[in-house]
């Protein structure tokens, strides 16, 4: 299964952003720990982030014809995204929204997901694990078919 992780703004600076909430941990170590899903699942992934809302909907379209599925961290998109959820909705492949964080019980602001219900499931507050954890509902949406 070829899936694609797709990560949004500002998840680049993990390890100096607010490491109180997302850990110490970089972006580079995220990566490393991602692609270790290789080793352990019947997968290849490839990993890609943008800052840049219209990129990732291009990239999504993109996934459409190249990937099995896609986890997705649309970052601060995620509350406000209404193109983001288009192009969701737009494919056909499942994505599964993914957040480092528990999202409900942050900010005000940051408890709406907008792009949830185009998703086929969401994981969140698991911080890297969340990754694994939304891989398997890939997986498990896969054996089902």
């Amino acid at each position: 299964m070829n899936i694609l992780i797709l990560n949004g703004p500002n998840l680049n600076m993990l390890g100096i952003r607010e490491p109180e909430v997302y850990g110490s941990k970089t972006y580079q170590d995220l990566e490393s720990y991602l692609h270790s899903f290789e080793d352990n699942y019947p997968v290849t992934i490839d990993v890609k982030q943008s800052n840049l809302e219209g990129l990732l909907i291009d990239i999504l379209h993109y996934a459409n014809d190249h990937y099995d599925g896609v986890l997705f961290n649309a970052g601060a998109f995620t509350h406000y995204s209404y193109a983001l959820y288009d192009a969701i909705k737009s494919i056909t492949i499942p994505v599964v929204e993914v957040h480092l964080s528990d999202i409900t019980t942050r900010e005000e602001f940051r408890k709406v997901s907008v792009i949830r219900n185009a998703c086929v499931g969401s994981i969140m507050g698991l911080g890297f694990k969340s990754y694994e954890e939304g891989l398997k509902l890939l997986l498990k949406g896969r054996d089902e078919q």
